[in-house]
């Protein structure tokens, strides 16, 4: 069992490290470019969103996990826990790499709030990728009831707190209703 820890953990970490070199070869920067490194970012406008350890946006990372977790568990039922984390770290490091993508940052940028995004720090982005390793950690131990509550909190927290979220950044992604950008810029 010992073995297929270490060889599923090297085989994350190399996942991850690849994740971070095709990052730093689309030209993201390693580290906020504001010569700042901070756990956390709490400004969402702010040139720092994005760039630093965790920001509001962690919290959809989380639920991604979750995610992963319930659908690698309802279609790959065979596959051991380690295998499906796998699984879910090459995908979440392929949106990662795909969501800095410059037509996909400058698509991000006719969103109400993501007017300034200019893609993520790759600091930023590795720990979007551990963030949702936690939430499918936290999936893979606890009743389905507490994922399903925990993520309604926490969309509806974030939401609160900064008028975004998982949904609405789905929903953003695809069309941008005039209600809800009027209701994202109104502070």
């Amino acid at each position: 069992m010992q073995r297929i820890i270490l060889l599923s953990g090297a085989f994350i970490v190399l996942l991850l490290a690849a994740q971070a070199f095709v990052l730093y070869l689309f030209g993201q920067p390693t580290l906020c470019e504001c010569g700042v490194v901070k756990l956390w970012e709490g400004d969402v406008g702010s040139s720092g969103n994005s760039q630093q350890v965790a920001d509001w946006y962690t919290f959809s990372h989380i639920i991604h996990g979750f995610l992963f977790y319930a659908a690698f568990w309802y279609f790959f039922p065979r596959l051991t826990f380690w295998q499906r984390l796998i699984l879910a770290v090459g995908v979440e490091a392929a949106w990662e790499i795909f969501e800095n993508l410059p037509m996909v940052i400058a698509h991000y940028r006719q969103q109400a709030l993501a007017a300034g995004y200019t893609g993520d720090s790759i600091l930023n982005s590795i720990f979007d990728t551990i963030a949702m390793m936690i939430g499918f950690l936290f999936a893979s131990r606890a009743p389905v009831w507490a994922s399903l509550f925990t993520a309604l909190g926490l969309e509806m927290y974030v939401g609160y707190s900064i008028r975004d979220n998982l949904a609405l950044n789905i929903l953003g992604f695809f069309h941008n209703p005039d209600f809800i950008t009027n209701w994202q810029l109104r502070k």
